[in-house]
């Protein structure tokens, strides 16, 4: 049979991906003062070995202040290259390519996790560094209730962007094959491109064109060290209900192709409060209209994330021309072979040669040796 194009290989500049399956990043909230900890590597290596063929790891900081929690990962310092290191070359290893995103919370920093209830951290002892994890923002708007950010000073602006491109540098030495831009969810980026949460009067506000100002100096910056054999990708919020919407990013997308940006991360949402702004519905392929429209107005790369859970949506997404590639996000977290039960499902011959060794051969051995063998997550039960 014609190999779906879920399980197509894929080449983008110098790296080719075994298929068009991508692991999302998703904020763990679990490192320790920036640095990985195995709970990181178990938690990208099992998605790794599930088949994908691009993991990334979570949102990694630029710089201190950027961290939105007390276990935000960051890449402010060589001596974290390291340990990410060691989480690029284990997912290498398994099959899959490494990639990382590079971000900066900007006013959305400083927070208790989710799980402990998301709002404003307080301070106490046992944050040594408070003072330095200063909020900075665009202007000097915040949320109801929230604090009230510090205004970048025009003169801090080049700072904050050599930052984002010492972060790439590290994730290059560090072995990553893929960086991504985080440009949405109202962190800084997406804070400076929105017209309510930048009120700044200078050359990064007012007009629309001013307003990309600081995206686009990080995206020089960034592709100017980032090797230009590997994959540069920027996620944005291509709806974020408060007045950056579908057209805007079209018109920004256009110019960061030119940039060097080969992929669009097509979400939504974020600079209202709401981690997800939809202006209809949250259902199945929600975002999937963003990843479609910049696809074809834009004419560049994207990939749809946002409840894309079953096998054959993922493929009919492709098939239809709506994005270029699949982003599996929390579906992943409950099912780490997602890859895995997506190619047995859509008829992959060998699709136990997703995986490594020690898994394809006893799957594999199993599944050639027991007849009529129904695996769990095809079926409700075996009276089903």
């Amino acid at each position: 049979m014609t190999k779906p194009l879920l399980f197509s290989p894929m080449q983008i500049r110098d790296v080719e991906l075994k298929n068009r399956v991508v692991i999302a990043p998703m904020h763990q909230y679990s490192g320790v003062k920036g640095f990985p900890t195995d709970w990181h590597l178990m938690n990208i290596g099992r998605f790794a070995v599930g088949g994908a063929g691009l993991v990334f790891v979570e949102s990694t900081k630029v710089e201190r202040r950027g961290c939105g929690t007390v276990g935000d990962l960051g890449l402010w310092d060589d001596g974290f290259v390291p340990h990410f290191k060691r989480l690029a070359d284990f997912l290498r290893e398994q099959g899959s390519v490494p990639a990382i995103q590079i971000g900066h919370s900007g006013r959305k920093a400083r927070r208790f996790r989710p799980w402990e209830g998301g709002g404003p951290l307080e301070q106490s002892p046992e944050i040594e560094d408070w003072a330095d994890w200063e909020l900075v923002a665009p202007s000097a708007e915040c949320d109801p209730g929230d604090p009230r950010p510090r205004a970048l000073a025009l003169d801090e602006i080049p700072a904050v962007v050599d930052a984002w491109g010492q972060a790439a540098r590290r994730a290059d030495e560090a072995g990553f094959d893929v960086l991504e831009i985080h440009g949405a969810h109202g962190y800084l980026i997406h804070q400076f491109l929105s017209p309510v949460a930048n009120r700044r009067n200078d050359g990064y506000g007012g007009s629309e064109e001013n307003r990309m100002r600081f995206a686009l100096e990080v995206i020089e910056c960034v592709r100017a060290v980032w090797p230009d054999h590997k994959p540069l990708f920027l996620r944005l919020s291509v709806e974020d209900d408060a007045g950056w919407g579908p057209d805007e990013n079209v018109r920004l997308a256009r110019l960061v192709c030119e940039m060097g940006i080969d992929v669009i991360d097509c979400s939504s949402g974020g600079i209202r409060g709401a981690p997800v702004v939809s202006t209809g519905p949250v259902g199945y392929s929600y975002q999937v209209p963003y990843a479609e429209k910049l696809r074809a107005e834009a004419d560049i790369k994207t990939m749809a994330v946002g409840l894309i859970v079953h096998a054959d949506q993922a493929e009919r997404i492709l098939q239809e021309g709506r994005a270029d590639l699949i982003a599996i996000a929390r579906e992943a977290l409950h099912n780490p072979n997602w890859p895995l039960d997506a190619a047995l499902k859509l008829g992959v011959d060998e699709a136990y040669d997703l995986m490594p060794s020690p898994y394809r051969y006893w799957l594999s051995k199993r599944a050639s040796s027991v007849k009529d063998l129904t695996v769990s997550t095809a079926v409700d039960g075996i009276e089903s």
